[in-house]
This record gives structure tokens, sequence and C-alpha cells, in this order.
């Protein structure tokens, strides 16, 4: 049974203060891990305002349970899911028809839009390494900075991996918030795209005619793709879409009075986790079996592709701990009135919050978890329309986009693929990065002013 408990104001503060305090130096001075940290700031939190210890036990275990219980088996399908995509070439097969279509001359718009679409399934860090090659043998034909054609591709991998679903992030905030997923997606796609056009084509036309980065040597005699061994564009287009189209439709059939009757139907292969085994059992067979693969070999590649998912829903966790543990404790409650105080939009709120802390900490996965939890054990949430809270989501995701530097893996990525320096990361990538979450906010502001 729930306990009640109340704290004063200033001991609230005391403790906000002081469990982020811990959490900044145990990750950034003490290079802690960061499930290990938030689980240690969250147990501070409820030792600093005097929660009975059992409560603090109850609300950590209620936290990891009801966190996980809404995320871990789409980790794990969108994993599996990715992982066909990437060893049968439905990648590569999406860019090079993309590229195609588009020409040489808006190839950049081309590798925008295929990352975006494909980073919706794929792990951001996968897909770029699968598609950076290409991006890198335009520049090498068209003699061109490597940036005229990287800063699209890694806008719209930026964009997919933040603010559309079934990608991680989304997701979990989106779960926590309980916003429904289909209008998660619609309002993801908007934003997205907007983020993506200026953060992408037309950002790196400008930064790649400013600064020229040669195509790495270890990439300039990379063969070319042997096209005859990739599946068909419409083949992968359509398996990707599937839990999409799925989702979409549940949403809709909820809302049109004529479709009322299969509306029962569509909430049931609509839900995101059976969507997405719907999705995994096709590709599987299509892009899997008929590609050449043994049953076995698939076993084998799915089983591998969960590996990284353990660190992903570990962090996840920890953030539903951290969700509770301030709600629980008077926090949100306290964080809530101090913000109707002053007047500030809950959207605004949400974006600082992420912002701060994926500057701060680096991790965009921890920075959208914390933000959902203080955003999430707010009262005032629950007054939100379902559209003003899928804005919010994205909100969330363009905060914590934000302002990549030396603290996010993704900043020493991107330096070491395109072997540039520091300065000159500094320069495109964070600024790229910044641009796709500012835009994004943006948009995700204006949509909200119509909820």
């Amino acid at each position: 049974m729930a306990q009640e408990f109340i704290a004063s104001p200033e001991r609230l503060i005391m403790a906000a203060v002081i469990g982020m305090a811990v959490l900044l130096l145990l990750i950034i001075v003490f290079k802690l891990q960061a499930v290990v940290a938030i689980i240690i700031s969250a147990v501070v939190i409820g030792v600093s305002v005097g929660m009975p210890y059992p409560m603090i036990t109850a609300t950590i275990e209620k936290g990891i349970g009801s966190t996980l219980q809404g995320i871990a088996l789409l980790v794990g399908l969108g994993s599996m899911f990715g992982a066909i995509l990437e060893i049968s070439g439905g990648a590569q097969r999406i860019a090079l028809t993309m590229v195609r279509k588009f020409g040489d001359n808006k190839a950049a718009w081309a590798l925008g839009i295929t990352g975006l679409v494909i980073s919706m399934p794929v792990f951001f860090d996968a897909g770029l390494i699968i598609l950076i090659p290409l991006a890198f043998s335009l520049a090498k034909s068209t003699k061109k900075s490597a940036l005229c054609y990287g800063i699209p591709l890694l806008a719209g991998l930026a964009v997919g991996h933040a603010f559309i679903p079934p990608t991680p992030g989304p997701v979990l905030v989106a779960t926590m918030l309980n916003v429904d997923l289909g209008l998660v997606i619609a309002v993801g796609l908007v934003v997205g795209t907007c983020a993506m056009i200026v953060a992408g084509p037309i950002f790196g036309n400008y930064i790649g005619s400013k600064i020229y980065v040669p195509v790495p040597k270890s990439i300039a005699d990379t063969p070319d793709y042997d096209e005859s061994k990739l599946p068909k564009f419409i083949t992968v287009v359509t398996i990707i879409f599937i839990p999409l189209v799925l989702i979409l439709l549940n949403t809709v059939s909820g809302v049109i009075p004529a479709l009322s009757g299969v509306a029962p139907f569509f909430k049931f292969i609509g839900t995101p986790f059976i969507s997405l085994t719907i999705a995994t059992l096709v590709a599987m067979f299509i892009l899997g079996v008929k590609h050449g693969y043994t049953r076995e070999e698939l076993e084998k590649i799915m089983t591998k592709s969960l590996a990284p998912t353990g660190m992903i829903l570990l962090v996840t966790a920890g953030g539903g701990v951290l969700r509770w543990m301030l709600q629980d404790s008077g926090l949100g409650q306290m964080i809530g009135d101090l913000v109707a105080v002053s007047s500030l939009p809950l959207i605004v709120v949400a974006f600082v919050v992420a912002a701060l802390v994926r500057i701060s900490v680096g991790s965009a996965t921890v920075a959208m978890t914390m933000a959902a939890g203080v955003m999430a054990s707010m009262p005032e949430i629950a007054n939100l329309s379902q559209l003003h809270l899928a804005a919010m989501v994205s909100a969330i995701a363009g905060g914590a986009t934000v302002m990549s530097h030396f603290n996010d893996s993704g900043f020493w990525l991107v330096k070491s693929l395109f072997d540039i320096d520091e300065k000159t990361t500094l320069k495109s990538w964070t600024v790229m990065e910044t641009l796709v979450g500012g835009v994004g906010f943006i948009a995700a502001l204006i949509i909200s002013l119509f909820a």
C-alpha cells in the first residue's frame, strides 16, 4: 500500500539540489556508470527529504517495474528488427535508390530523408556506420566537402533516433507521460521533418562551403555496393512502415465513428509490441529467409543484436526510478507549483530540463528519461490534451539532442569517422545537433499552441 509522505518546501528544494549535484558529480567527475549514478541520486533524494526507508525501496521497485513494463519488449523487438534490416542490405538499398531518384544535385536531401527513415528501426551508431560510405562516395565523385553529404545524413539519423517511434527514446517518454503513440508518431514526423530540413541539407550546404573536409583515406578506396544482392526498395520501405502504419491505424480508428466496428482489431494489432512483432516476423521471412539466410543464422544475428539493449533498458529503468522518487517525495508537486507561479509553459520547462541534463551529462537517453520523469511527476500534466503531450514528447526529444560535445559518445564517433579535429566537429556536428533540437522544439511549441 502506498504511504503518504509530506515534507516542507525548503527540505524538498534542498533534496532536489543535493540529488542533482550528486548525479552530476558521479557522472562527470567520478565517471560512474549512468545507471548506478541515477539510482544513487534517487536514493539521496529520498533520504534527504526524509522518506521512510521502506518507502524508498518500494518507490525504486515501482519505478523499475512500471517503466520497463511499457518499453522492455519494444526495445528488444526494435533491435532485432533493425539487425535484420542491417544484414540484408535494406538500409543501403534505400540510400542508393533515394540518391538516384533525387540526382547528385539534391543528393543531400535524399541522404537526410534516408537517415530519418533508417534510424527509426536501426540504432543511430549502426545506421551511421552502414550509410556513411555512401555519403563519402558522393563527396569523392563530386569533389565537394564530405560535410555537404555527411551532415544531412547525420541530421536525418539524429531526427529519426530522437523524435519518431518505434525508436526507444520517444517511446519511453510517451510511456512515462501516458501519450498515445500514434499521435507521437504524427507529431514527430512533422517536427522531425522541419528539423531535418534546416539542420540537414540547408546547414550541410552552408558548412560544407565553409569547411572543406576530404574523404578519409580509409574510405576513399572502398568498393561500391553489389546492388544485385540488395533487396528491392519498395520491399524495404513497406516493411519499415508496417509498425508505424499499424500504430497510426489504432489511433485513427479510435476517433473516426465509421471505423468503430474494426476499432478493437486495429487496437490489438496497433499495440506497439504487437505491431513491431508483426514487422519483425515479416522482416525475418522476406529480408532474412528469402534473402538466403538460414533460420540458425537469423537466430544468431537477432540474439547478437540484443546485446546493447541491456544498457538502454537499465538507463531507462533508472529514469523511471527518478521519476517516481520525485513524485512520491513531493518534489514533482513542488516543481509544478513553481512552474505555475513562473507562468512558464510546461512544454518550455520540459525542453529546458532535457537540454540542461543533455549538456551536463552528454547522454540523450539519460536526458530524455530524467526530463520525462520530472514532467510526469507534475500534477498539471493531467490537464493537458493528448496533442499537447505529444508535442511535449518532441520538445523533450529536442532538448535531449542539443549541444552534443565532449561528453557525448556520438561526438567522438563522428570525429573519428570523418577524421576531423575537435574544433571542426564542434562547428559541424555540435551545431547540427543544436539545430535539430532547437528547430524541433520550436515546431513542437507551435503545435502545442493549437492543442
